[in-house]
């Protein structure tokens, strides 16, 4: 009888093991399978964020650019009576805005006789204190065929340029984009047309500070299954090419296959590719009153390590269970 129950006594002990171990399974597995999810859910909820973010700062400080700047084209247009007292108005308002290397007045043909069909006055900063003033309208530079100069002549309206890399073999050689306006005189017509160049320099610096803003935040609220930050930030064209970055020399291009195309929309979005052979998803949205979109570039290359070592948690977790369950079975059925 004794030898009869002992085989009974084991296949029981092996139906409760593995009726357990099959709990164990699906309840692991709806685990960790809800983890993913709340991980993916909370990476993406913190990158948008941030991507947001940096588009509203980045918005608001090419807002006060073009405050200032229009600060000195009405100070130009106020003083439309000479060539000097242009000249007088535009090196009056030149520290208005450290950040923009030089500001410029291109005027129609013949509009101020004696200066002839080309006066365009620029002055730029030589160093972060000096600056000089320079006639730089000639028949070389026959600026009235510009794209910048036509433009604003049809659209009547103010606008950023594409940034365009200017060499001159001095250190003012660099990537440069202008914020253009068109003057009015008292009579309505066209005096001119503003600008206002600027270097990247100061994108770059904005991308830094949001990002280390972005960065304390995540570490005062980080969540347990957030992966380590390994992301960067950058300026995209309307075409898809990177015009700023964080930290320096970290890039991304789009093609208008990817991502591009929607930029020029003004949609926001993501994508997933390879970004120098390593997976990751780009996050991007519009900035307001540019032709430009910020994007945060994140790494997935480690993105579930976090989901990884829970597993591991939850593997040991079912040892320990299956080994308590196979102790109690083994007193219950003696």
């Amino acid at each position: 009888m004794e030898q009869t129950s002992k085989p009974i006594i084991k296949t029981k002990r092996l139906f409760v093991l593995l009726t357990v171990l099959a709990v164990f399974f699906i309840f692991w597995a709806v685990a960790l399978w809800t983890c993913y999810q709340t991980a993916k859910a909370e990476r993406h909820v913190f990158y948008v964020g941030m991507m947001d973010l940096a588009s509203e700062k980045i918005a608001k400080t090419v807002r006060g650019m073009e405050m200032n700047a229009k600060n000195v084209f009405d100070e130009v247009e106020k003083h439309l009576d000479s060539p000097e007292s242009v000249i007088a108005a535009l090196e009056s308002k030149t520290s208005l805005n450290p950040e923009v290397r030089g500001y410029f007045a291109a005027f129609e043909p013949h509009y101020f006789q004696q200066m002839g069909q080309w006066f365009e006055p620029y002055v730029h900063h030589i160093d972060s204190s000096a600056f000089e003033c320079r006639q730089v309208g000639s028949e070389r530079h026959q600026y009235h065929n510009s794209a910048w100069y036509v433009r604003a002549k049809e659209s009547n309206d103010s606008f950023w340029s594409d940034p365009y890399y200017y060499n001159d073999g001095t250190s003012i050689s660099g990537h440069y984009t202008t914020y253009v306006k068109p003057v009015f005189d008292k009579e309505g017509r066209l005096a001119c047309v503003c600008g206002a160049d600027m270097t990247f320099e100061w994108l770059a610096k904005e991308l830094q500070r949001i990002d280390e803003e972005s960065r304390r935040n995540l570490q005062q609220n980080k969540f347990f299954l957030l992966d380590e930050p390994d992301y960067y930030t950058v300026v995209i064209n309307h075409d898809g090419c990177c015009i700023a970055t964080n930290p320096e020399g970290k890039a991304v291009t789009l093609t208008k296959e990817q991502a591009s195309h929607s930029m020029e929309q003004r949609k926001s979005g993501t994508i997933d590719l390879l970004v120098n052979g390593i997976p990751s998803t780009v996050y991007y949205a519009p900035i307001n009153h540019v032709d430009w979109s910020v994007a945060v570039v994140v790494s997935n290359q480690n993105a579930m390590q976090p989901l990884v070592r829970l597993g591991f948690i939850f593997l040991l977790l079912t040892v320990m269970g299956m080994g308590l369950v196979w102790l109690v079975c083994r007193r219950v059925m003696k």
